[in-house]
């Protein structure tokens, strides 16, 4: 079982603003660091947080939007001078690795670890590990964009110790065995894993939007997130600018999350008009009953369903 965050890095959208930076989030899962979007300037909250420099990582960008991806210079070139040394891989549309190879060309960076581009064509499972996979769907913004879901595997059911103790089981490795699926003997009888594990249980799930229209494909992707982070710029009466900037309300975002039976709704991408996103916050209550702001530096933690 590993330990799950989410740390918002940058809350704003397009403008930053006194109190919030520009878009990136930040999941801590374990050991390992997985980063969506990279605005300008995040490094700052990222050194803040402490959520560490030479950490295994990944990135995900969801659109080649400036607010989106034009911090990912700078966070490179801190983390370099600060001593990372281990490789990162960073997902993105095909223009990704031209974005950061010209950069990187003309403002002759240099670092001290390696980046792997990977190129996402098609939607799907983008990265596998032990734990989890992340997948990705189309998202409906005004340049090629995509949204995002971590979805951990199954975890191991519970382990009765006491009925594996009447069947004189003995502590230790096979306990082990028996926790994984695997059967076993003892004293030349076979125990059946079922006989002292229950069902498996369901790993966690979180969403993110990234910037987009709601759409069906996304309620689909979405479905029974136990954390989903919405992008909400405008509230309701701002409704035709959302829809001609191919953005979302906070009414829209806290009726897909409700129609995608999702536990959490965070919303997040706040137009520079809102000094107190308040007011989107109270639409969204009005839908979802459990929703929860975004804000620069404010983490949520991600427990286990059971």
């Amino acid at each position: 079982m590993a330990d799950m965050k989410i740390v918002f890095l940058g809350t704003s959208a397009a403008i930053p603003t006194e109190k919030r930076c520009l878009s990136s989030i930040a999941v801590k899962r374990g050991g390992e660091l997985l980063v969506f979007d990279a605005g300008e300037g995040m490094q700052k909250n990222f050194l803040q947080a402490k959520l560490g420099i030479n950490k295994k990582m990944k990135i995900f960008i969801t659109h080649l939007h400036i607010d989106h991806c034009l911090g990912l210079l700078g966070f490179f070139q801190t983390m370099s001078l600060l001593g990372r040394t281990k490789k990162i891989d960073i997902y993105g549309e095909s223009r990704l690795r031209e974005f950061i190879h010209e950069n990187f060309r003309i403002i002759n960076i240099e670092l001290a670890f390696e980046i792997v581009i990977h190129v996402i064509d098609k939607e799907g499972v983008i990265a596998s590990e032990d734990g989890y996979q992340i997948s990705c769907c189309k998202a409906d913004h005004s340049i090629h964009a995509f949204s995002f879901c971590i979805t951990e595997h199954p975890r191991p059911g519970i382990f009765d110790v006491e009925k594996a103790s009447k069947l004189s089981i003995p502590k230790g490795e096979l306990y082990q065995k028996l926790q994984f699926g695997e059967d076993v003997f003892v004293n030349g009888k076979l125990i059946k894993s079922n006989q002292v594990v229950g069902p498996k249980r369901k790993g966690r799930k979180i969403g993110i939007s990234g910037d987009t229209r709601p759409t069906t494909e996304l309620k689909d992707f979405f479905n029974s997130c136990d954390v989903l982070v919405f992008e909400s710029t405008y509230n309701h009466d701002y409704q035709s600018k959302a829809i001609e900037t191919f953005h979302s309300t906070s009414t829209e975002a806290a009726l897909l999350a409700k129609e995608s039976n999702c536990s959490k709704l965070i919303l997040t991408h706040f137009s520079s008009r809102y000094d107190d996103p308040k007011i989107l916050l109270e639409e969204a209550r009005t839908i979802h009953g459990n929703v929860d702001l975004a804000e620069d530096m404010k983490t949520f933690y991600v427990p286990y369903a059971e």
